[in-house]
């Protein structure tokens, strides 16, 4: 069971690469190409739509356009929230990133809930993203959370770790408190 773990891990590994780094022919990697996604949205600061069917529209939304709004993004897999049953696997997760127009911080945590098929190289058929909060920040923050985020494990890295160097930012308490 172990290494179907890590064979997963790595294919969202994948999934975080291309999403963080605007490479969209890295989501093959990660999904099926009649994969779906679904967004529960708990916080009004992101928009994205609320299903989506298909490698080639989960490529337009989670890659494309993000990364027409985006840069500087960390994506961050809490590996000490890992949960695993076989073809299920569930994570929270912290992003940073700054907007491309105005240069605006943005500082949020959620959970992913991926659903893998059986073959022997797992692809995802399903991914659920909750994002329950996204905090904004002023450009004035950006080298403080870039600072913070830029010496951290990526993709996978432990809660501990996460908060250990986190910026003391009164903003960003709610995320703390969360995880």
């Amino acid at each position: 069971m172990g290494s179907i773990i890590e064979t997963q891990k790595r294919q969202i590994c994948q999934y975080i690469y291309a999403k963080d780094g605007n490479r969209p022919h890295l989501l093959k990697e990660a999904f099926t190409d009649s994969a779906s996604l679904k967004m529960i949205l708990k916080t009004e600061n992101i928009a994205f739509p609320s299903n989506t069917l298909g490698l080639n529209e989960i490529s337009e939304v989670l890659v494309r356009k993000f990364g027409q709004t985006y840069e500087n993004v960390y994506t961050f897999c809490v590996s000490d929230s890992l949960t695993s049953d076989k073809n299920a696997l569930s994570c929270d997760w912290l992003v940073c990133m700054t907007e491309k127009d105005g240069g605006a911080v943005r500082v949020g945590n959620g959970s992913y809930d991926w659903v893998f098929n059986d073959e022997p190289v797992p692809l995802a058929d399903h991914l659920t993203i909750t994002i329950e909060q996204m905090v904004l920040l002023s450009p004035d923050y950006a080298s403080q959370i870039l600072d913070w985020v830029g010496v951290l494990p990526y993709p996978w890295c432990d809660v501990a770790s996460l908060f250990q160097s986190m910026p003391p930012l009164a903003p960003l308490s709610p995320i703390r408190d969360r995880m």
